[in-house]
């Protein structure tokens, strides 16, 4: 009080007052009353016209009048919007337009319209627009706003989820793989892996010594948004050194390996529900197959005739009988035939057996030459020249069309080629890789071909106008290597590869 002696003033009267309204009669004390209770609605400052603050309050106001605009835009009409209501009437036309044009396109029922009143010109029946919870988007040509309530209705069409639901069986494989598991157990490398001819469950060769059994039906939880994790049903362990490559023996029941210690052994498909923390059964052991001198690169099985062939790093292509063979372990397994004996050919690489004609064996070289066998009068039939105009290149793999007689090979010089099983000659031949083409699969259908690169990469091309439908990075590389093989599987939708990174990968 002492800092503001004004106040101290308007005490001393109000006590002085209330001093001279005691020695009032009753009726006069409550009149002066009723005025003072009047007056102290008042303000206790006498109002100060001071033209100068108007004006500013009155420009302060002037800046916050959108809020009082309408939906339209009409607002107060004041000089700072009225120059470009043309303008904002002109675009508010073409936005209402493109809602109208949406609207047919998607069969959404047209919007209400609303007549426009005359822009710049304030409705004084209208009161300031509220704020509501509704999102808005600004508008990039005109700056105006629109609530997406406006467009709330419309949809967005995923052109790779059309792809998914084709009613030809042959387009089933017409789609985007994405990475669905990632199988980590092994230690080293993977060299080859095998699906399982009917449920989803594939087994893995690696240079750790050991193929592992998986069962893609039980998954361990993972990240989020990350690939699922699957743990090894069971770990097949015999072979003395890397495991090379693998096979699927018919109906599933056995599966064939071969390994660095130049034997061949065959194994017990277990129950694919077993618990993997079980004891060791011997019975998944079977017999092995001995005759090779050196490491065996790769195995084919064919179901038409039960019998296995392998090529082998000591330059022979053997084939086998498996089924006479006695359950328990031997050394003496019948080898049927022996090809290749004195490498006049070089040292093979891959085989496999002719969709078109099951008694026809295939084998390929690294002196780019791929030769046709007739298993059954164990001769050879013609040699396919894969070799590219520049001179030799290694095959790394073959497989055969699987509704055609025709061979693919893949090349060290990122090349693939197409041979004709009837004249030997190429039919086609492409670039399709970064760096060397290591392996390759055709899917049951005989549509699509997959292809795995040292650069890191898969790719799915259509067989019939040999175009990429798509690339996927699917592993890293180590001792500049990256993938080893691919798979499709025999009756799902699935896909996998195998790296030199221990990883194998699976794909829905």
């Amino acid at each position: 009080m002492e800092k503001i002696p004004f106040l101290q003033g308007c005490e001393e009267d109000d006590s002085d007052e209330e001093e001279d309204l005691e020695n009032l009669p009753l009726e006069t004390q409550q009149q002066h009353k009723k005025q003072r209770v009047k007056l102290a609605s008042k303000p206790l400052l006498p109002e100060v016209e001071d033209d100068e603050e108007d004006e500013d309050s009155e420009d302060a106001l002037s800046e916050f009048d959108f809020l009082a605009s309408g939906e339209n835009g009409e607002g107060s009409g004041d000089t700072r919007r009225a120059g470009d209501g043309n303008e904002l009437e002109t675009r508010r036309v073409k936005l209402q337009g493109m809602l109208a044009d949406l609207r047919d396109v998607d069969g959404l029922p047209p919007k209400p319209s609303v007549p426009l009143a005359a822009s710049g010109q304030p409705r004084p029946h209208e009161g300031p627009l509220a704020f509501s919870s509704d999102v808005f988007i600004m508008d990039t040509i005109g700056g105006g706003e629109v609530s997406l309530g406006d467009l709330a209705d419309l949809t967005v069409t995923n052109d790779n989820e059309l792809c998914c639901d084709l009613s030809d069986s042959k387009d089933a494989f017409k789609k985007t793989w994405n990475p669905k598991f990632t199988l980590r157990s092994h230690y080293d490398g993977i060299r080859a892996l095998v699906f399982h001819h009917v449920e989803s469950a594939l087994v893995t060769a690696s240079e750790d010594g050991t193929l592992k059994l998986w069962n893609l039906q039980k998954t361990v939880a993972a990240k989020k948004n990350a690939a699922l994790d699957v743990e090894p049903v069971y770990a097949f362990r015999a072979h003395r050194g890397p495991v090379l490559s693998v096979t699927m023996g018919c109906n599933s029941e056995y599966c064939y390996s071969g390994g660095w210690d130049a034997r061949i052994r065959c194994w017990r498909i277990p129950d694919l529900s077993m618990d993997p923390y079980d004891g060791y059964d011997p019975s998944v052991l079977g017999h092995v197959l001995e005759g090779h001198t050196d490491a065996v690169w790769g195995l084919a099985f064919s179901p038409s005739k039960s019998r296995l062939a392998s090529c082998s790093a000591d330059g022979t292509v053997r084939i086998w009988d498996p089924s006479s063979s006695s359950s328990s372990s031997s050394s003496d397994a019948p080898c049927l035939s022996t090809y290749n004996v004195e490498s006049e050919n070089g040292i093979p690489t891959s085989l496999t057996f002719s969709s078109a004609n099951p008694t026809h064996l295939v084998a390929a070289f690294q002196t780019g030459y791929a030769v046709l066998y007739d298993a059954e009068a164990s001769c050879p039939v013609l040699t396919l020249d894969a070799r590219p105009a520049s001179g030799a290149s290694q095959i790394n793999q073959v497989v055969s069309h699987p509704t055609q007689p025709v061979t693919i090979t893949a090349h060290d010089d990122r090349g693939i080629r197409f041979l004709d099983n009837r004249t030997g000659k190429p039919v086609h031949s492409m670039v399709a890789h970064l760096d060397a083409v290591t392996c390759l699969a055709t899917d049951p259908n005989g549509v699509f071909l997959m292809s795995g690169s040292h650069d890191c990469s898969l790719r799915l091309w259509h067989l019939d106008n040999k175009t990429c439908t798509q690339e996927i990075t699917a592993h890293r590389k180590k001792h500049e290597e990256a993938i080893h093989d691919v798979a499709f599987h025999p009756s799902k939708a699935l896909i996998a590869s195998a790296g030199a990174d221990a990883l194998a990968k699976v794909f829905v």
